[in-house]
């Protein structure tokens, strides 16, 4: 607690005074560029991986960045979406995973997990994922290459669990939005990206076209 409350005094007497001007233009309002999903690690800072200031994106963070679909109970998660979506109009979503991620590392060990009731409940909204690494990534069995494959299909799946939410099918229908499925490896600093046109993940510098 003491390193947290350090850093609070830090802000206040050094940044506070230097950013004065932003935080005042703040108080009037957030105009965000995007939505960005991202799991609820330690390990991933949005605002640092993307070089964004307070204000510049809208940022929901979840177990494994799992979207629950809308016709689940209506969450935090809905309410987030449909607020950045309708009111702050958004043009953009960002739908991020990451490289290590203890979510889905215990979506393909079940047993890792079964102390954990919370844990899988909120999994059960990353059911598909599991399913298509069984069906069609049965083959890959290298630890550490099927968590990074586990982690790049739970964000295609929380894409089509995103895009159940009605106020995303209408900004998708009036092409007033983009969703974008990002992977970023915390070690390397790399981000991949999904392009739906080669059906993999790419450098995210390379430009992909949205996932959808």
């Amino acid at each position: 607690m003491r390193k947290l409350i350090d850093g609070i005094q830090r802000f206040q007497q050094d940044v506070v005074p230097t950013e004065k001007q932003l935080f005042e233009e703040l108080a009037n309002g957030q105009h965000p560029v995007a939505l960005f999903i991202t799991c609820s690690d330690s390990r991933v800072d949005p605002n640092l991986v993307t070089q964004t200031k307070p204000g510049e994106i809208f940022v929901l963070r979840t177990a494994g960045n799992i979207v629950p679909p809308y016709d689940a109970l209506h969450s935090g998660e809905a309410a987030t979406i449909e607020y950045a979506v309708k009111v702050l109009k958004v043009p953009d979503i960002i739908v991020c995973g990451h490289s290590h991620c203890g979510a889905v590392a215990g979506l393909l060990k079940p047993a890792s997990i079964e102390t954990l009731p919370a844990v899988r409940d909120v999994l059960k909204y990353a059911d598909k994922t599991a399913l298509v690494m069984r069906e069609e990534f049965g083959d890959v069995t290298e630890p550490a290459e099927r968590l990074t494959v586990g982690v790049q299909q739970n964000v295609l799946n929380q894409i089509e669990n995103l895009r159940t939410h009605p106020s995303v099918a209408e900004a998708l229908d009036a092409k007033a939005l983009e969703i974008h499925g990002w992977v970023y490896a915390f070690e390397s600093g790399v981000v991949t990206t999904y392009d739906p046109s080669s059906k993999r993940f790419v450098d995210v510098a390379e430009g992909a076209k949205p996932a959808f």
